[in-house]
């Protein structure tokens, strides 16, 4: 199919475009028809992109499914597909479909909130999608607006604060990003991704405000691109906005943010940093390390100390991307693989996570740990669920979360092994908080009142729950299914790498 690509990522796109203009009323029959037509669209879009990966050739690391045309000003329109990014734009729609359901109880503005999430669906994949520097940086900015009315409009009592916080964050971070395309394109001549990752931007010492900067250009770009990713992750001390977006965000906000949103900045390092800018990386790798070692090591203990869950959740997922940033500037095989492996994992695992908190937050309307205790007597199906991805995310062998955490490891013992060994005490410390965190919620005596009478989950809920599970299980005793894929496009990232890095540059980063 020629434009392939171009169907799935605006499919979602359309469906809202249908909803603004054609759906009129606001009743309950119109409300049962938005989220009907936006289930109906998301799954669509993932058994479209099924395609992709039946036709999609794993021993070619190059991109695939090209499709490129002019576009406005001589900027050129152009999406592709590689192993790095198919799995990305595969674990945006199947978790879309999965996030419409678990919106079913949204009462408010039913519609727009369809069109929202519709229209971020278009927008993250179309980041994994571009092949064209313009056209990244235009999906990668405008996925902030609707994520941005998502928390601002449908979120808590602090939903304002948390959401312009989120959108300032992630909006400054990406203007040093876009300083860095203009010079990108002065010293290129192009916005052609594959040109400009074969293009050697110069790594020439330079002096800057008095200080000679190892690296040159390369360091600078890198740095400006490190900004704006590095919020994404986000990473530590910049991650400070997650917590609070998770927490006022309603369910569906959380879910997306946690599985899909916060791999946008690890797929951002892979595309640019470590192919366009590898001296620069070289001579920062050090620094991502010790960041990504403290994230791990502070932000478990900060979740330990927690007494909302999503909170605790969103401090774990910010220790889980620690991995994820330390396995791609190891820059070795198992390193990025694992790292590639962890944000997969991490995507089904969290958004279970955060829907499982949705779940008893749809009964009882808190998210305080406090108000809950003994709910396996109450909701046996419930607690099982919740210690099954409790589990996964600790990183229990047999689950996904134990594949991606281990070749990281593996990955980074080679490059740094006293990062790796402050790195390992994180398994230690989630399952701490987790396992603390469960024991909360589930066990003990059912002395509160309120939850006397609460309900086990409803059969919506489990199918929710249903797909999740079997990828966690699937990816968990069968990494191959990823790695396979991966694996050509890694080995090509690594190789080519390592093959620009001049020995001045490999003295710096040791």
């Amino acid at each position: 199919m020629t434009y392939l690509l171009s169907i799935i990522t605006f499919l979602p796109a359309v469906a809202a475009a249908i909803l603004a203009l054609f759906l009129r009323g606001s009743g309950e029959a119109t409300a049962n028809n938005a989220k009907w037509l936006a289930l109906i669209a998301t799954s669509a879009t993932f058994l479209i992109s099924l395609i992709l990966l039946v036709g999609f050739d794993p021993a070619n690391p190059g991109m695939q499914f090209v499709e490129e045309g002019s576009w406005i000003a001589g900027l050129h329109y152009k999406m592709g597909v590689d192993g790095i990014s198919i799995l990305f734009v595969l674990l945006t729609t199947f978790l879309m479909p999965i996030t419409i359901l678990s919106c079913w109880g949204v009462e408010t503005r039913v519609k727009e909130y369809m069109i929202a999430f519709l229209l971020l669906e278009s927008l993250m994949l179309g980041v994994f999608m571009a092949l064209d520097l313009v056209l990244f940086y235009l999906f990668f900015e405008a996925g902030l607006i609707p994520m941005f009315l998502i928390i601002g409009i449908w979120g808590g009592q602090n939903r304002i604060y948390a959401a312009f916080k989120f959108f300032l964050y992630t909006f400054l971070g990406s203007v040093l990003m876009l300083v860095a395309m203009i010079a990108m394109y002065m010293a290129a001549g192009t916005t052609d991704i594959p040109t400009l990752m074969a293009f050697e931007f110069s790594s020439e010492p330079m002096a800057v405000l008095g200080m000679t900067i190892t690296g040159g250009l390369q360091t600078l770009l890198f740095l400006a691109f490190f900004a704006s990713f590095a919020v994404k992750m986000p990473m530590w001390p910049v991650h400070t906005w997650l917590p609070d977006a998770h927490v006022q965000a309603p369910t569906g906000g959380s879910v997306v943010l946690a599985a899909i949103m916060l791999k946008m900045g690890g797929y951002g390092f892979l595309r640019f940093s470590l192919p366009m800018f590898p001296v620069g990386s070289a001579v920062m790798a050090d620094l991502v390390f010790w960041m990504s070692a403290i994230a791990i090591v502070y932000t478990s203990l900060v979740a330990l100390a927690q007494e909302d869950m999503k909170k605790l959740i969103a401090y774990s997922s910010v220790a889980h991307m620690g991995y994820v940033t330390m396995g791609i500037f190891a820059a070795n095989q198992q390193g990025v693989d694992g790292a590639i492996f962890q944000m997969i994992s991490h995507g089904f695992i969290s958004g279970a996570m955060f829907l499982c908190v949705g779940v008893i937050y749809d009964r009882m309307h808190t998210r305080e740990i406090d108000a809950y205790g003994g709910l396996v007597s109450r909701m046996p199906a419930y607690a099982l669920v919740f210690m099954f991805f409790t589990m996964a995310n600790v990183g229990l062998p047999g689950t996904s979360g134990f594949i991606g955490e281990f070749l990281v490891l593996a990955g980074i013992f080679q490059v740094n092994t006293w990062v790796a060994a402050v790195a390992t005490t994180g398994v230690i410390l989630s399952a701490a908080y987790g396992l603390y965190l469960y024991r909360r919620v589930a066990f003990g005596a059912l002395v509160k009142e309120a939850l006397a009478t609460i309900q086990d989950m409803s059969r919506r809920e489990r199918a929710i729950f249903a797909p999740l599970i079997v990828m966690t299980l699937l990816l968990g005793v069968y990494p191959a299914l990823v790695t396979d894929i991966i694996g050509p496009s890694v080995a090509q990232l690594v190789t080519d790498y390592h093959a620009s890095i001049p020995a001045v540059a490999e003295v710096a980063t040791h």
